[in-house]
């Protein structure tokens, strides 16, 4: 299992139903969250075989910027 980080501008409940569908429809992605909370609104993801670029274009195509930190 592998777990990725990104700083992203997802900040509300809202915006998570937005990226949801995108997140989810990825079959390599086993959980993923988003910590509204920190400052950096920081998404982690967790599976096995992901890579930082499938995940930045699914945040991208929901409208949301992310960058791997």
């Amino acid at each position: 299992m592998k777990e990725l980080k990104f700083k992203t501008n997802i900040n509300c409940g809202n915006c998570i139903k937005s990226v949801t569908p995108f997140l989810n429809q990825l079959d390599e992605v086993d959980e993923w969250k988003v910590d509204t909370e920190n400052p950096d609104k920081i998404l982690t993801i967790e599976g096995d075989d992901i890579t930082s670029k499938e995940i930045i274009e699914s945040v991208e195509k929901a409208g949301f910027k992310a960058e791997a930190i």
